[in-house]
């Protein structure tokens, strides 16, 4: 009888598949992945493979942007259920209103949204390039959606922009406190803290180091420092151990986990590429509007790419 991972391959060779897993998916996930990433890298990697199959190890809006950008693909999501709450955090009817009243107006659109808020923007980001993105823009007024926090966070290096925000956050982020990191740095003095942008500002004041959960791998590589505060999701701590042996990473509480991200098991992805499904499908009309904004974000962030 095969093992999980000879059942996988046996899978990908019989579809041509290629599994892509975000950093937050469960470690033998990511250990069972050819890709691996954040939400920027993946949106890279669909868009230059020639897999006619891709598997996402990730949440709903993963799935769509592959789908938008590969619409002759088959997008595989192993469980249909796994979403972002953040990302539905925004209106379209309050979005085309702000429209009407203010000029000059870009709408920023983190790729942490529906393919319905994406038809709302001019320009989708990743919390990778947001700052290169936002910064070469022309326009002086910037409505950023859906996280309030990483819209904030790059609007304090954009003083010359003026910056319109909606309510949306991501839970996990959210519920890192400046009490916990302050608890974590009481008991390891000089514990350099690596947070995500996503995360408060009270929390964001507290850091060493703001960036996205591949800066946070690649600071955290480069850092002398032997012990680390990481303040993002835990599934991170895989490639953490992988790129950094022999250090030692704490996390500001218990709770640093995305449910939904950990609906994604290898069980389930064995069961969708046996199956082919569930699929992602995007209607024609989201998708040709979604489209634009997602491929600016590839021509103005960059091509630069890895694989693991």
């Amino acid at each position: 009888m095969m093992d999980k991972k000879e059942k996988l391959n046996e899978l990908k060779r019989r579809h041509n598949a290629v599994i892509l897993a975000h950093y937050y998916a469960p470690a033998d996930v990511q250990e069972a992945a050819d890709y691996i990433g954040d939400s920027f890298l993946l949106s890279q990697t669909a868009a230059r493979l020639d897999n006619p199959v891709i598997c996402f190890a990730g949440v709903r809006f993963m799935g769509e942007s592959a789908k938008i950008l590969c619409p002759d693909k088959t997008v595989l999501l192993p469980e249909a259920g796994a979403d972002c709450p953040m990302a539905h955090m925004a209106d379209p009817e309050e979005i085309a209103a702000l429209r009407e009243r203010v000029e000059d107006l870009a709408v920023v659109c983190y790729i942490n949204s529906t393919a319905e808020l994406k038809c709302c923007a001019d320009v989708c980001v990743t919390s990778s390039n947001a700052l290169k993105i936002v910064r070469s823009l022309p326009n002086k007024n910037i409505c950023f959606i859906p996280d309030r926090h990483l819209g904030q966070h790059i609007a304090a290096s954009l003083p010359e922009k003026r910056f319109f925000f909606f309510d949306g956050c991501c839970h996990v982020h959210t519920g890192i406190t400046p009490e916990q990191v302050r608890a974590v740095r009481k008991a390891h003095p000089g514990i350099p803290v690596l947070a995500h942008p996503e995360c408060r500002p009270e929390v964001l004041e507290l850091a060493d180091y703001i960036g996205s959960t591949s800066g946070i791998i690649g600071r955290a590589s480069s850092c002398s420092a032997g012990e680390l505060l990481i303040c993002t999701e835990q599934g991170v701590l895989r490639e953490l151990r992988k790129n950094c042996p022999g250090k030692t990473f704490y996390f500001p509480g218990e709770n640093c986990v995305c449910p939904d991200m950990k609906q994604i098991t290898l069980d389930k992805v064995i069961r969708s590429l046996e199956t082919l499904s569930p699929e992602v499908t995007v209607s024609e009309e989201i998708r040709r509007k979604a489209w634009p904004p997602l491929a600016r974000m590839l021509e103005l962030g960059g091509r630069k790419e890895s694989a693991q």
